[in-house]
Order: C-alpha cells, then sequence, then structure tokens
C-alpha cells in the first residue's frame, strides 16, 4: 500500500514548529502576531508625520498580513474561494505595503489615513473575538435577527438553539459546560468557535448554526475603521456615516442570513457542479452580494465623506507607481 504525504504549506509549517517550541497552540501563536501587528500599526498612526512613523508601521504591515494569511488554510478546508484569495493575498500585500513604507518616509496622508483604518478596523474586531461575552452576544444577536426575518417574511417559523462551544481537539459542548474565561478567550477554540443552531419551531434540526463571522462584523467593522482614521474630518460628519453604514450592513447581513437558512432548507438535495445549496448560497451568491453591496455602500458615503474618496483613490495602484516616479 502507498503512504501518501501531506506536505504543510512552509509558512504555516514553521509557525507550527514555532508553536511546539514554545508549547502553545498554532493559533495563539497567529493570534501574538496579529496583536504585534495591530500595535505598531497604532502607534504609527499616532506618530503620523514623523519618519519614525513609517519605520513602525512597515513590521506591523508585515506581521498583519502574516496573521490575515496563516488563516487562508481554514479557508481552504471550508472551500470558500473568494476569502482564499483575499487571505492569500495578504502577506504580499504587507510586504509591498511595508517597503512602500520604508520608501516613502515622509508625510503621506492617505497611507496614514490607511493605518488607522487597519487599526481601527482590527484591534476593535479582535475585541470582540477575545471576549467572550461579547463574542456570544453577536452570534446570539444575528442568529435571533435571521428568525426574526424568516418569520417576518413568512418563510417558516424557527427557533434559536442552545449556544455551544466548539473545542480544538474536536467536538462540541454546551455553553454551560465550558470550563473557558468568558471574560478573556485564553484557550483557542475549534474552527466554529462559539456557534448556536437553528432549529424548526417543532424541534426539527434545520442543519444551520450561526457563528461570530455571520454577523457582518467584518463588513460594518471595515466601514468604522475607514470612517474613524479621517482626522481631519470633524466628528458629527464621521457619526452620521457610521449610522448611515453600520445599520444598512446590519439590515442587509440579516437579508443575506435568512436566504441562507431558507434556501438550504427548502432545497437541501439541489446541487451544481457538485456544490450544495448551503456552499454556493454562502460562498458564492452571498458573497458576490455582499461585495457588491458594500461597493454601492462606498459611493453613497463618498458624497458624505469626499475626504474617504480621495484617499482611497491615492492609494490605487497607478497613483503608486505615479509617487515613486517622482520620488
Amino acid at each position: 500500500m502507498a503512504r501518501v504525504v501531506i506536505m504543510q504549506e512552509p509558512i504555516s509549517a514553521a509557525i507550527a514548529a514555532i508553536a511546539e517550541l514554545v508549547d502553545i497552540s498554532s493559533e495563539s501563536v497567529r493570534l501574538i502576531i496579529g496583536i504585534c501587528g495591530m500595535i505598531l500599526l497604532a502607534v504609527s498612526f499616532r506618530e503620523a508625520g514623523k519618519p519614525r512613523g513609517s519605520q513602525i508601521a512597515a513590521p506591523g504591515w508585515v506581521l498583519l498580513g502574516l496573521f490575515v494569511y496563516l488563516q487562508s488554510s481554514y479557508y481552504i478546508k471550508i472551500g470558500d474561494p473568494v476569502l482564499v484569495l483575499m487571505t492569500a493575498a495578504a502577506l504580499p500585500g504587507g510586504i509591498i505595503l511595508a517597503v512602500w513604507e520604508l520608501r516613502n518616509q515622509t508625510e503621506n496622508h492617505s497611507l496614514i489615513w490607511f493605518r488607522g483604518m487597519v487599526a481601527w478596523s482590527v484591534i476593535p474586531y479582535h475585541i470582540v473575538y477575545l471576549i467572550p461575552y461579547l463574542n456570544i452576544a453577536f452570534v446570539l444577536f444575528t442568529a435571533h435577527s435571521a428568525e426574526w426575518m424568516l418569520e417576518f417574511a413568512g418563510l417558516g417559523s424557527y427557533s434559536v438553539g442552545e449556544m455551544f462551544v466548539s473545542l480544538e481537539g474536536g467536538g462540541e459542548v454546551p455553553l454551560a459546560d465550558w470550563e473557558g474565561n468568558m471574560w478573556l478567550l485564553t484557550q483557542p477554540l475549534g474552527e466554529s468557535g462559539f456557534f448556536v443552531p437553528m432549529y424548526h419551531s417543532d424541534g426539527e434540526v434545520a442543519n444551520i448554526s450561526f457563528i461570530l463571522s455571520c454577523s457582518g462584523l467584518q463588513s460594518m467593522i471595515i466601514f468604522v475603521g475607514a470612517i474613524c482614521a479621517l482626522r481631519s474630518v470633524p466628528w458629527n460628519r464621521r457619526l452620521r456615516g457610521l449610522i448611515i453604514a453600520v445599520p444598512t450592513i446590519h439590515v442587509l447581513n440579516t437579508f443575506r442570513n435568512a436566504g441562507i437558512v431558507w434556501l438550504t432548507d427548502a432545497y437541501p438535495n439541489w446541487t451544481i457542479s457538485g456544490i450544495g445549496m448551503f456552499d454556493f448560497a454562502h460562498s458564492y451568491a452571498a458573497k458576490a452580494a455582499s461585495l457588491f453591496a458594500m461597493f454601492l455602500m462606498a459611493i453613497a458615503l463618498f458624497d458624505l465623506l469626499p475626504e474617504l474618496h480621495k484617499h482611497i483613490v491615492k492609494l490605487l495602484p497607478i497613483n503608486l507607481e505615479k509617487e515613486s516616479e517622482s520620488a
């Protein structure tokens, strides 16, 4: 019988070796890398206009790019091609930004804004992720919102089940039996983290569970970061932008979640090219619709916050080439 050897991607293998050396999990090493990158970018944002700001930001971009890149293996496992591409591109993107920072140590307002946008986005998201109480609250709010939307639209009667915790070594336990710290996540969890299943009103399982990624928090926090990092814009205008963006994204995300639940439940045997309804709706149709909705949201905000559009345009590749030529 031939033996099949599965080769691990080199960077992930190196992280796994470091984790084994210091006797912690690979996920803990990834989080430490991410936290260091977040701190460096936040500090560099505060040091705006100073040469050392670029010197601090450069390693921050690389570490944060590595942090996101290391998550690509999870998206490969669940078969999400959009997020595989996005996470895999994070490391080369971080290296490019680091080189740009070191080559252009002058006061570039758009690059400084981008540092702040990433810091304002990544740090709040991981505060929610690392505090179980907040994590669970977002999961439950997301699940109940989808339940209410389904019942309001007349697409069935559902109920939200008991909260569970996915364990790192496999398996799951009810939240009530979990022995972890509820104020700070001090141990790695399984792929689903904190999750809650959806049931029909008669108690039959709906084969859908909600996790933090279903909350749309990633999309919301990108706009929060982009708006809050506009330091030249008065807070009253920034608050108007947040009031427009965050509730709208939540409503659209609720429609998305309700649609995925209904389609998966109504067409359990539907497939296309071997892809089931859940994977098609979740990884392809909903992703495309979400990206298009975020594009429209950005266009709407450009009218209220033209400074946002100005920074984004200046960061486009064609403008980077012009700046390099002038330098």
